[in-house]
């Protein structure tokens, strides 16, 4: 007499969610710690943003004349907007090292979510932006900056730097996977970050562009961001001119809409992109 061969319980969607949520946060640990260990990403990073700076708040920021003081209300917020953003470039950048070092074959061996993989990069990104923030708001109030929003507001905007980042973390892991080269990465996201952090409100004010270019600051996510940063951290003078978009009148919904859509689109795109590239 034969005996049947047990059947195996398929995992409930509780049990499948904690195995996505435990897998995500191992491989955020990976990454942290990859970055401890190779400590000239973080360094480099937070000099960069520190640069900038410096660059505009004592050199061009000199000839930029702005409602409330350059320094002390416009400048930080846009910088803020732009370091985000450029950190978000890790994600893309990590998943395109892991790639070419096969490290991806071996997470394929492992019994793990597959999606794990995506969502611990883009967690540990998250962790990248907090120091680079922190360096950055220590930087701002050194040359000038004041903050004068209350605490919930002021959390509120770094609750959305960090959302915002999250969300572009997930458009550069697609262009990461697509690319998977480290250096073909670097080239490709410059390409799209820097005209895209710059005509924007980051650094002058928009009503001061072109036409064309000011319709395009408008209604560029980073200029909402940014809105929405100054607005928060009450770096707004009432001198300045109302903006004639509804995206800058509503600076901080605009934002989350923007992260919604973003994740809504990106996420499913890079988890199919992960799926085709890792099965060839």
């Amino acid at each position: 007499m034969t005996t049947a061969a047990p059947v195996l319980a398929r995992p409930s969607l509780g049990e499948r969610l904690s195995m996505v949520v435990g897998d995500s946060l191992t491989i955020a640990k990976r990454n942290v710690i990859k970055i401890r260990r190779v400590p000239d990403v973080l360094i480099f990073s937070t000099l960069s943003p520190i640069m900038f700076v410096l660059l505009f708040a004592y050199v061009i920021g000199a000839a930029i004349d702005v409602p409330g003081g350059y320094r002390e209300e416009f400048l930080i917020a846009g910088i803020f907007a732009q370091t985000v953003v450029f950190g978000a470039t890790f994600t893309g950048a990590g998943l395109a090292e892991d790639m070419q070092k096969g490290i991806i074959d071996r997470f394929r061996s492992l019994p793990m979510a597959s999606s794990a993989v995506l969502a611990g990069r883009t967690i540990s990104d998250v962790a990248i932006n907090v120091v680079s923030l922190t360096v950055m708001s220590l930087t701002g109030l050194v040359v000038g900056w004041w903050i004068r929003g209350s605490l919930l507001d002021v959390v509120l905007a770094y609750v959305l730097l960090l959302l915002f980042a999250y969300a572009v973390s997930w458009i550069m892991a697609v262009v990461g996977l697509l690319v998977q080269t480290p250096e073909v990465f670097n080239n490709a996201s410059f390409m799209v970050i820097f005209p895209l952090t710059f005509i924007a409100n980051t650094f002058v004010p928009i009503d001061r562009l072109p036409t064309v270019l000011r319709v395009i600051a408008e209604w560029n996510p980073v200029s909402a961001l940014a809105q929405a940063t100054r607005e928060l951290f009450g770096n707004t003078s009432p001198l300045a001119p109302t903006p004639d978009a509804w995206s800058l009148q509503h600076p901080v919904a605009t934002s989350l809409i923007w992260v919604v859509v973003i994740l809504v689109v990106f996420v499913p795109l890079a988890l199919r992109q992960y799926k085709k590239t890792v099965s060839r």
